[in-house]
């Protein structure tokens, strides 16, 4: 075309626009982190919403405030996420922030169900959804709470295991406080009473048939309407033996005689 600007104008043209282009970038860039910077937009204010019986404001507050860096606009969610659920009965936290300078923050605590007790005395606490879970033993009543042992990652199971277990034992009148379930998969529980009952291996239903066995059957056991049970074994294939308390010896109760 004969109105065609030279190559070397057409470049020169070209790297002038770029540059005005970086330039305005660098500029609008120093400008938000000026207005970022601004102290109109430090977080000034948390505020709870959701489950706090726990932890009061202020106590939360003084958990989380060191942990937090940034402004409104530098804040990293995650990282407040996770200092909140740091809070001491915290299960679950969700923050979001509120123009220009505040946070909200819902938060959801642990409901303690049973103490998990550990080894070496390292008791901790599990929660309704079968957690194990760090807090000041010293906040729940431990004698209300059953205690529960075995491998950490079956404390669901564990939990799930002892649900279905209390309304069998309750025709004797009788509550579990302990569950313990072996490193072999074998289970083993302790009512109120201070009877010990070894419930054996198997799948939750297979020890609930055998639990159900033996509370359906044992007043019909040789003098266990008048004396008391110090211990029952249910892991036998065609009954279960008991020792009871004051005598030596166990009964066994094979299941043709029921």
């Amino acid at each position: 075309m004969a109105n065609a600007l030279p190559v070397d104008i057409r470049l020169m043209n070209a790297t002038a626009a770029l540059v005005g282009v970086l330039a305005l970038g660098v500029l609008a860039l120093g400008a938000a982190s000026w207005v970022a910077r601004q102290p109109a937009f430090a977080l000034r204010q948390i505020r709870l919403e959701g489950e706090t019986a726990r932890n009061n404001a202020a106590t939360v507050r003084a958990h989380v405030m060191p942990r937090l860096a940034g402004n409104f606009f530098t804040l990293n969610l995650q990282a407040a996420r996770e200092a909140f659920e740091a809070v001491p009965w915290v299960r679950h936290a969700v923050v979001r922030k509120v123009w220009p300078n505040r946070l909200v923050v819902q938060l959801e605590e642990h409901h303690p169900v049973a103490v998990w007790k550990g080894e070496e005395g390292d008791d901790r606490l599990v929660n309704s959804h079968g957690e194990v879970f760090e807090a000041n033993l010293g906040d729940v009543d431990e004698a209300q709470l059953p205690d529960f042992a075995g491998p950490l990652a079956e404390a669901p199971q564990i939990l799930a295991l002892y649900r279905r277990l209390r309304p069998v034992f309750e025709p004797l009148g009788r509550e579990p406080v302990s569950l313990a379930l072996s490193g072999r998969g074998s289970w083993r529980v302790e009512l109120d009473d201070g009877v010990a009952v070894e419930l054996g291996r198997g799948s939750e239903d297979e020890v609930l048939e055998r639990s159900a066995r033996f509370v359906r059957t044992i007043t019909q056991v040789g003098g266990a309407s008048r004396r008391p049970i110090d211990y029952a074994d249910l892991r036998h294939a065609d009954g279960y033996a008991v020792r009871f308390k004051g005598g030596p010896g166990a009964a066994a109760t094979p299941t043709g005689a029921h």
